[in-house]
């Protein structure tokens, strides 16, 4: 697991768009129940920790993608810590179709215009290392360790 730099004055925020059938939102307090339950139900109680802690602020950092009024993804920053971006997960049925895409150029200009120069992806995954390579430009930080070392396990 590597942490990434995405430098956010760069980016081309104007391809953020899927399709016609997804719509990308802020999330609104009164739906985080819903997203919650997306995110435990579709990946991992620790996400659903993290984008609780991105739900519950007077102004979310958490987006959702609805397709036919259901989350079909989500992503948030400054969830685990100030400046980080993650999670992100799109339903797995939909992936391919540029909705992450279109998650993490919505989130990334969030942070932005909330007066971020860079934004940090912590701790992706090999899996997951080109797309963010791909998507914005994130170069791999070689250091070795990151927030999530201090994660409780067991």
């Amino acid at each position: 697991m590597k942490d990434m730099l995405v430098h956010l004055y760069n980016l081309d925020f104007s391809d953020k768009m899927p399709s016609k059938e997804v719509q990308i939102i802020r999330v609104l307090s009164p739906n985080s129940d819903k997203v919650i339950q997306f995110v435990e139900t579709h990946f991992s109680k620790g996400w659903a920790s993290e984008v609780k802690a991105a739900l519950y602020k007077a102004q979310p950092t958490c987006f959702v993608a609805l397709k036919d009024k259901k989350i079909v993804g989500f992503s948030a920053y400054d969830a685990t810590a100030k400046g980080y971006f993650g999670p992100i997960g799109v339903d797995e049925t939909l992936r391919g179709h540029n909705i992450g895409k279109a998650l993490i150029l919505h989130t990334l200009e969030a942070m932005y215009h909330d007066g971020y120069g860079y934004a940090i992806i912590g701790g992706a995954g090999d899996s997951v290392l080109k797309f963010y390579e791909k998507t914005v430009g994130a170069k791999t930080i070689e250091e070795s360790g990151n927030v999530y070392d201090r994660l409780i396990r067991g």
